[in-house]
């Protein structure tokens, strides 16, 4: 069974593009345009999420969700990357309980590298 990635970010550009990536990699892929809930993100069962930092429309930051996810005794095993062009991105991430991060613009071979840490 393929491994399922969440993406959650605003731009519907990086979507496509991450979509396009992860299915060539023989992942599923989960994308959302806006913020979630961990509750929500319970039901979809990622082992994976990536999520940008800032998600324009959404009461919360990336960062913010990340430390629901955290909080959730059956997600926080799984493995949240902060997907930013913040400065301060590495502190985010650090803060929040993020298992890491990748910066924007991203580089396709890192971030695919990124991932395939947290999913073999």
């Amino acid at each position: 069974m393929a491994k399922r990635i969440l993406v959650i970010d605003d731009d519907e550009d990086i979507l496509t593009i991450l979509d396009i990536i992860f299915k060539e990699e023989g992942y599923e892929t989960i994308l959302y345009q806006t913020g979630t809930s961990a509750a929500q993100i319970k039901l979809l069962h990622p082992d994976l999420v990536l999520l940008d930092v800032r998600i324009n429309g959404f009461e919360k930051t990336g960062a913010e969700i990340c430390i629901d996810i955290k909080n959730e005794l059956e997600l926080e095993k799984v493995p949240v990357l902060l997907l930013s062009a913040e400065l301060d991105v590495a502190a985010l991430a650090s803060y929040s309980g993020a298992n890491g991060y990748v910066n924007k613009p991203f580089d396709i071979n890192k971030l695919l590298a990124k991932v395939k840490e947290f999913l073999t």
